[in-house]
């Protein structure tokens, strides 16, 4: 079993992989879409896999991040899921592509925050769920914060279209209301750096957490 922290909850489940020649239409577009960021993630050397689970899987996220041997697997729950149609429901069909990616980014920014020995690395820990709900928040707020970045460099006239939709797909309270960062982020300009999106995101993140 591996822990995935997806964009929208948590939920837990085991990964086989499917052979290419059997992705589903959907399943390709969705691949397409976050095709770039995965490129991105590699060329900077983050160790990230792809599954695509063959059995049905609903009401499971459909782009979610587990760990697995040191690796990053992102994985998608496409079949019998209807999820795979109502997250982006209300997205016009010709920017729906962008969000799957900004879906992406937020979760390469897991990944790297993985691969660089935090985030929920240590989640193993006995921890009161109080607790472990702020942690989540924190490390949703940073994904979140490498999302907007990601989507400021390459996609800068759609920054806003993108930052309203992840404001209306937080929820208030709980372990997933990252609204705190995205308000750092409401002014595209904090992006306007050289630095990567991990690197961007975590200046913002750290004002955040009043560091």
């Amino acid at each position: 079993m591996l822990k995935l922290f997806p964009l929208l909850s948590l939920v837990l489940f085991s990964l086989p992989a499917v052979a290419a020649s059997s992705l589903t239409a959907l399943e390709t577009r969705w691949l397409k879409a976050a095709a770039p960021v995965v490129s991105y993630a590699r060329e900077q050397g983050l160790p990230l896999d792809i599954v695509v689970q063959p059995q049905e899987a609903p009401g499971s996220v459909p782009l979610a991040l587990g760990f697995d041997g040191g690796r990053c697997k992102l994985v998608l729950s496409m079949r019998g899921n209807a999820q795979a149609e109502a997250v982006l429901q209300g997205v016009p069909s010709a920017r729906q592509g962008l969000m799957i990616a900004a879906m992406a980014a937020h979760e390469i920014g897991h990944c790297q925050r993985h691969a660089q020995g935090g985030g929920f690395v240590q989640r193993g820990i006995v921890r009161s769920d109080l607790r472990e709900q702020g942690e989540t928040r924190r490390e949703e707020g940073y994904a979140d914060l490498v999302a907007l970045a990601w989507v400021h460099a390459r996609h800068r006239d759609a920054y806003q279209e993108v930052l309203a939709w992840l404001r209306s797909v937080r929820q208030e309270g709980g372990s997933h209301d990252t609204r705190a960062w995205l308000a750092l982020a409401g002014d595209s300009t904090v992006f306007d750096t050289a630095q990567t999106p991990f690197k961007q995101a975590d200046l913002l993140w750290r004002q955040g957490l009043g560091e």
